[in-house]
């Protein structure tokens, strides 16, 4: 067997994304401490807590959007090789968010070309990553719109026509055109209506599963990272106070902050 063989396949038992005492601070105000934390190929790791916990500081560090004060993220590359991502150029990161990983943001807005069509945000991302024939990408865009239940006579519609539902599934089929290996999603569904949320909440558990996904889901809605996370990070005050399995930590949570978290669901 090969190096590289052997280096493939070691890297499949192994984390795909690792955080190494990661905190940011903001002046005097801490935004996350110490955070350490693997990621697996295929898993989903919910990140839980109230506003303000830390849990959008931490996913800003780890898809690299903010600088950390202290610690650092390492990740693992199509060669096996772990690498610390503050020792990749601009150009290699921007390289690997156009491939390897995805970024779904909350407001979908903040994710899409608004002026550019349906078919022309999914198609950029994959003229980004060298594809030139324009039938081909027309054609897979057209492909993805399917998948992410937008008729295919939206395609040239701009996404300033579509409901928010729609914008964030385009968004969706944006970010996983080029078939990336993890996936940041910052609360997918906030700001959308219950119908809407269970609608959209099927569709990425499916499209997660369907493409074995790694994903890093921040979320104040603990019923959203129980239908899709396997593992959950539940953070206070910038630092993780309990992780585990995810129905172990929300059925037998053992920090109180967690209890009084899971019980105000329960009452909700």
């Amino acid at each position: 067997m090969t190096d590289q063989a052997n280096q493939a396949l070691a890297a499949a038992d192994a984390p795909l994304l690792v955080s190494e005492g990661l905190s940011k601070n903001y002046g005097a105000r801490i935004g996350c401490r110490d955070v350490s934390l693997d990621i697996y190929p295929g898993e989903v790791l919910a990140v839980v807590g109230e506003s303000g916990s830390g849990k959008s500081t931490l996913l800003g560090l780890l898809s690299t959007e903010l600088a950390a004060s202290a610690g650092r993220v390492s990740y693992r590359m199509r060669d096996g090789v772990l690498r610390d991502l503050a020792s990749l150029g601009a150009a290699e990161r921007r390289l690997l968010m156009r491939t390897d990983w995805g970024l779904i943001r909350q407001n979908p807005a903040d994710g899409l070309r608004m002026a550019v069509s349906a078919g022309g945000n999914v198609g950029e991302r994959l003229m980004a990553v060298g594809w030139r024939h324009y039938g081909n990408i027309r054609r897979e865009a057209t492909d993805w719109l399917g998948r992410v239940e937008i008729a295919a006579d939206r395609i040239d519609d701009d996404p300033r026509s579509f409901s928010g539902g729609m914008r964030q599934r385009l968004q969706i089929a944006r970010n996983l055109v080029t078939k990336p290996r993890l996936v940041f999603m910052d609360e997918p569904t906030g700001g959308l209506d219950v119908s809407v949320q269970a609608r959209l909440l099927d569709l990425i558990r499916g499209l997660v599963s369907e493409m074995g996904l790694a994903v890093v889901i921040v979320t104040h809605d603990l019923a959203v990272a129980r239908l899709l996370s396997h593992r959950m990070v539940v953070m206070r005050h910038g630092r993780v106070i309990e992780t585990g399995l995810t129905d172990q930590v929300l059925d037998d949570p053992r920090e109180p902050y967690t209890q009084l978290l899971v019980s105000s669901v329960l009452a909700a």
